[in-house]
């Protein structure tokens, strides 16, 4: 049995033993000589008003009618008039239970109703002048009940809101975390197909010269190694954030401007011309903008030795609101047309996420890529 099951059991029990008191004693205060005495029949009747009281939550209507019926019937029986008073625990559910505003009001006029009906029974049958005091008692009674409804629906709404709340941040930190795990398979595509790229270079390259330059063919296949190693750390570090939960690890470090000048170190080390310059004051980038660039030049080169000889020049322009990225590399004579490929596709996304922009073109032999990031990412 559930607490509320049992206070409302309780109620019932109290109201029918304190009302059987008052019947033997012919009301409150002064006994009532004309009264009728207590007997079986207004017990029965007593307890037909009373008891039912400990289904009043889930039957609050039903309740109010059988208790309302009883209370008629004591009152034309002539048992003290006092014992109306108990009725307004039925009145009290009747409006705290309602499921609805529409269904409380109606449930008011059935018990105006009936209240019109002991008035009546009173005025011609037996003249009563405390009819007063329980009309004021059956309001009294249903305005607290309305109060406690409100108050019930109230709370309802509000935690209703709150759940809703909590399901609207549980779908955006769902939403964030599929983001983030995007970027990172991203991230994890551009740094794998960059390492290919960089290893076919060198292996084609050794294979080239291992007859007319056996020393540079060895230096080839020595940076191979190397670049092979850092690529399977950070594909490790990639697939580990991947698989952890949002929130209970740190954030996968990874590469930002500051990597640029490594990045070229590796390519210059198999033999490939590249230079780094920096234009205006370096200064602190945000995450998303910092990685983006880093990729962005990667893929650059990425590309110089896959439509070019591997050679390029990077500027890297800090400027009063944006980073602007330039590469320039030659171009083989079957190089792959300025706009196409996954690689330039994948960039433009980049760019454009951040509020930025990308540009690419041929000139003179010269594949030329400018990117421009904003410092400030834009709101979403």
């Amino acid at each position: 049995m559930t607490r509320e099951r049992k206070v409302d059991v309780a109620i019932a029990l109290l109201a029918f033993a304190t009302a059987a008191a008052v019947m033997y004693l012919h009301g409150f205060g002064t006994p009532d000589p004309e009264a009728r005495d207590g007997d079986a029949l207004g017990v029965a009747l007593l307890a037909l008003m009373t008891l039912p009281f400990a289904a009043r939550r889930r039957h609050a209507l039903a309740v109010f009618a059988v208790c309302a019926a009883a209370m008629v019937a004591i009152h034309a029986l002539r048992y003290p008039g006092e014992l109306g008073l108990w009725l307004i625990v039925a009145v009290y559910s009747l409006a705290a239970y309602a499921p609805d505003p529409r269904t409380a009001r109606t449930r008011g006029l059935i018990a105006g109703g009936v209240f019109a009906v002991l008035g009546a029974l009173a005025a011609f049958v037996d003249p009563d002048p405390g009819i007063l005091a329980g009309a004021i008692a059956w309001a009294g009674a249903w305005v607290a009940g309305d109060v406690t409804r409100q108050r019930r629906e109230r709370i309802a709404a509000l935690q209703e809101r709150a759940e809703r709340a909590e399901r609207e941040a549980e779908r955006e930190r769902r939403l964030a975390v599929a983001e983030e795990r995007t970027r990172i398979a991203r991230d994890l595509h551009d740094s794998a197909g960059h390492a290919m790229n960089v290893i076919l270079v060198q292996a084609g390259a050794a294979r080239l010269l291992r007859d007319s330059d056996p020393q540079r063919a060895r230096e080839a296949l020595e940076t191979i190694e190397p670049v092979a190693r850092r690529t399977i750390a950070e594909i490790d570090r990639l697939v580990s954030a991947l698989r952890a939960e949002t929130g209970e690890e740190e954030p996968v470090a990874l590469p930002g401007v500051d990597g640029i000048d490594e990045l070229a170190d590796h390519h210059r080390a198999g033999g490939l011309p590249v230079t780094v310059r920096r234009d205006g004051e370096p200064r602190p980038l945000q995450t998303g903008v910092d990685r983006a660039a880093y990729r962005i030049v990667q893929e650059a080169l990425t590309n110089a030795a896959r439509h070019g000889d591997g050679s390029a020049d990077i500027l890297l322009r800090f400027g009063a609101r944006t980073l602007e990225i330039v590469v320039l590399n030659p171009v083989a004579s079957n190089g792959a047309p300025a706009g196409e490929g996954h690689g330039l596709v994948g960039m433009r996304e980049r760019a454009a996420l951040l509020g930025g922009s990308l540009a690419v073109g041929c000139e003179d032999g010269r594949f030329r890529l400018r990117a421009t990031l904003p410092y400030d990412l834009p709101q979403r």
